[in-house]
């Protein structure tokens, strides 16, 4: 329930505290008090659109915030609103006003005079519907749901063939052959840059062979190679460090380079015998790089994308392959499974046609107690297409009178006509989605007998949740457990709850305008026995 309400700088009210309690709460005031501002608090801390010509002049700014108690919880949510933005706020954090709507818009519905209401669309219908489903009906809805799963998995897996079966075959064959060509090339990461390299020596062989002979030849010479002469050299500046300490350094780096020219000696040797002079090595590094090349224009830019690209290809022919074993026995099973939702959905819409027959008998009846003498409520559940929810379409028809051919709510019902039905529709379904309700001008065009009728109508539908209700019928205000008090002074509107005395004037200022009469208060002490008989 709403457990706390703060309104400051909205329309004529500057600022409000309020605490409305459990139960039916009466909103009550002279005509362009203000008291329906109260409900657009509510509207704004749901996460209605929030309207910049209802900021107050005591400021630039609407500042609302409401305490609600969910199952035990607190739930704090606050509205700023000015010129140029709104704000919205959860538990104290910033939120998008989107979220107050999912978070808050099912905890309140607001009942209001000249609105286009929820009541008419199909989602509140059937959910009413189902709320008043006994133990055969939740039955039904759970097989339907369990059918229209496993038809929405089949109908997954027949899109998933991609097209016909032949298209389908062929793509498979396609996928097949490429990852096939590309596993027979064997390649491996890096082999091309590998290959380009050793057929740079290939291609060469002869010219490096000889190259690599004058080379060894003039380092190796047993006479007059390098390899000797630096030998001698090293040993001469050798002997010379002997003498001359200060050599010795340069003794070193010759020793040092009669030994690398030695290593180079072997080096050389190792080259021209591993140097590869056969044509058919050559020919066959062509022919691989040839092949790569290939695989290359086709598949990818280097050897990894297309390694990458066979095993997705391989990946693909195996996923089409099991399709094709599946699409053989798919279409029976999705004609099934089609089937077994037609036969579900029949016994769901049997379900609900039974309980909306008994829900508008029993609406028409608390109607009849609210002033109206032959009204119709017609709750239509009629065969449609299948969807998430059920193959029907719900629809609820209303005429205030048999006489008249019944019609959509949203254009047939007035605004009193409207809120009453709402109230009808609450009590005979015996439960509601919002444990919040608020009601705006429920007593339009109504008055004696009738209006008691109203209050103790609303008094019993409070009974499980918190009712709010703006009314001008002290008929229907006698019967709440807090009443609020909207005054307007000047420009200015003060709210305040009021109890005892404040409440009998309150009470004997809407019967008869005169809050101090001993009649006026004799009369409202009257109305307040009676309420508390009736309630």
């Amino acid at each position: 329930m709403l457990d706390e309400l703060i309104v400051e700088n909205l329309g004529l009210i500057d600022s409000a505290h309020l605490e409305p309690g459990s139960g039916l709460v009466a909103v009550t005031g002279e005509t362009g008090a203000g008291k329906t501002l109260l409900l657009g608090a509510l509207r704004l801390l749901r996460g209605d659109a929030a309207r910049t010509d209802r900021i107050g002049p005591s400021g630039d700014e609407t500042r609302v915030e409401g305490r609600f108690l969910v199952d035990g919880a607190e739930l704090v949510v606050a509205r700023r609103v000015n010129s140029a933005r709104s704000r919205a706020y959860l538990d104290g954090s910033m939120v998008p006003a989107g979220m107050l709507a999912d978070k808050i818009g099912r905890l309140v519905e607001i009942v209001g005079q000249h609105e286009h209401l929820t009541i008419g669309s199909e989602r509140v219908i059937r959910a009413m519907i189902d709320a008043g489903l006994g133990k055969k009906g939740l039955a039904a809805i759970t097989s339907y749901e369990a059918a229209w799963e496993r038809l929405t998995l089949l109908r997954a897996d027949r899109n998933a063939l991609g097209g016909d079966r032949r298209s389908l075959e062929r793509e498979r064959d396609l996928a097949s052959h490429q990852a096939a060509e590309i596993d027979k090339g064997g390649l491996s990461l890096g082999e091309d840059h590998a290959l380009s390299d050793s057929l740079g020596r290939l291609r060469h062989a002869e010219e490096i062979a000889e190259a690599l002979a004058e080379a060894y030849d003039l380092v190796a010479a047993d006479e007059g190679g390098a390899v000797d002469h630096l030998g001698h050299a090293a040993r001469s500046i050798e002997r010379l460090a002997g003498l001359d300490p200060l050599l010795r350094p340069l003794a070193e780096r010759m020793t040092g380079l009669a030994a690398e020219a030695a290593d180079c000696t072997v080096d050389l040797r190792r080259e021209i015998d591993n140097l590869d002079r056969d044509p058919s090595a050559l020919q066959r590094a062509e022919e691989r790089m040839a092949l790569i090349g290939d695989l290359r224009r086709r598949y990818g830019d280097s050897v990894g994308d297309i390694i990458e690209f066979g095993a997705s290809q391989s990946a693909r022919s195996r996923e089409i392959e099991t399709l094709l074993e599946r699409a053989d026995g798919l279409a029976a099973e999705v004609s099934a499974a089609e089937h077994a939702l037609a036969a579900a959905g029949r016994n769901l819409r049997e379900a609900r046609a039974t309980t909306a027959a008994t829900l508008g008998d029993g609406a028409a009846g608390h109607l009849r107690e609210l002033g109206f003498s032959a009204p119709v409520v017609s709750i239509v559940v009629a065969d449609a297409a299948p969807t998430a929810s059920g193959s029907d379409h719900c629809s609820l028809l209303f005429a205030s009178d048999s006489a008249l051919d019944p019609g959509p709510v949203g254009r047939i019902a007035s605004g009193g006509e409207l809120s009453r039905l709402v109230l009808a529709l609450r009590l005979a379904a015996g439960v509601g989605e919002a444990p919040v309700v608020a009601f705006d001008e429920i007593d339009a065009g109504i008055g004696g007998a009738t209006a008691l009728a109203v209050g103790a109508k609303l008094a019993a539908l409070a009974e499980d949740r918190q009712v709010l209700v703006v009314t001008h019928l002290p008929q229907v205000a006698a019967f709440a457990r807090t009443h609020i008090v909207v005054d307007r002074r000047g420009a200015v509107a003060e709210v305040r709850t009021v109890s005892g005395e404040d409440r009998r004037e309150e009470l004997a200022r809407m019967l008869g305008g005169l809050p101090e009469s001993e009649r006026g208060r004799s009369h409202a002490d009257e109305l307040l026995a009676i309420a508390a008989k009736r309630g």
